[in-house]
């Protein structure tokens, strides 16, 4: 269930993995399933703090990328940095070395280091004529830093062979190419859905919604708090207590 409402309902992917946390905390699955949840509602503390716990029960590095966008998330991109580098990128699999390479790029760029983000994107990988399962993301991604290093041009070249490699629509390169080309799109039934909303006020505006939001809410915070909030405050404060102390040195 989890695993099916991330990308639609973060969410309720999170309060589904509270739950599952609850009842089968010492499973490692559950922990990974969990750190994504919370990753993808931007709870980037907890995130690390579950996939560090999924770590440690399994020894699996391949959480490592997710890891250090997680530093990203804190606000820590030295951190991120400092994952980039360590000698576990060297056992990823080819899939996780561009990952980390991405996560340092963005790394750079959170510090504003345009010109040492795409040097960190340059790489086999990203001159490549086959397309692999990544190769959208990471020609994405140098197209987006040359631009916005001011390297128009460029980024437009590399945004339109991330068109070319994006086979499933994963990245949205042809709307930043067409942006680049000065096509507009006009959404023809704008109009329509405007006129619909002045008829009638959306389900989650009536009080009856909110009411009934507010139940399961309260519902799903009282199952999981008092089992789960314990561990995965221990897990926070004990994870990231090392990390303060290093800061400070």
């Amino acid at each position: 269930m989890v695993a099916r409402l991330l990308d639609e309902d973060p969410e309720g992917a999170y309060g589904y993995s509270r739950v599952a946390l609850r009842l089968a905390s010492r499973v490692a699955a559950v922990r990974e399933a969990a750190g994504f949840a919370a990753y993808a509602s931007q709870k980037y503390g907890e995130a690390l703090a579950e996939f560090r716990a999924a770590k440690r029960m399994t020894g699996n590095i391949d959480l490592w990328p997710v890891m250090a966008d997680c530093e990203r998330g804190l606000e820590r991109p030295e951190k991120a940095l400092d994952m980039a580098g360590a000698p576990e990128v060297h056992k990823l699999d080819k899939a996780g070395q561009v990952e980390m390479r991405l996560v340092a790029a963005g790394a750079r760029r959170d510090l504003g280091q345009l010109d040492a983000a795409i040097v960190t994107l340059q790489s086999p990988e990203l001159a490549a004529n086959a397309v692999q399962p990544w190769t959208a993301r990471l020609r994405y991604a140098y197209a987006d830093a040359l631009l916005a290093a001011g390297r128009e041009s460029e980024a437009r070249e590399w945004f339109a062979k991330a068109v070319e490699a994006d086979r499933d629509g994963s990245t949205d390169a042809s709307d930043r190419l067409a942006e680049l080309d000065g096509v507009e799109f006009v959404d023809a039934m704008a109009g329509d859905a405007d006129e619909g909303e002045n008829d009638q006020a959306p389900a989650s505006n009536t009080p009856k919604a909110d009411e009934a939001e507010a139940e399961v809410e309260a519902e799903v915070e009282g199952e999981t708090q008092a089992d789960v909030e314990g561990e995965t405050q221990a897990d926070v404060e004990g994870e990231t207590q090392g990390d303060g102390e290093n800061d400070k040195d």
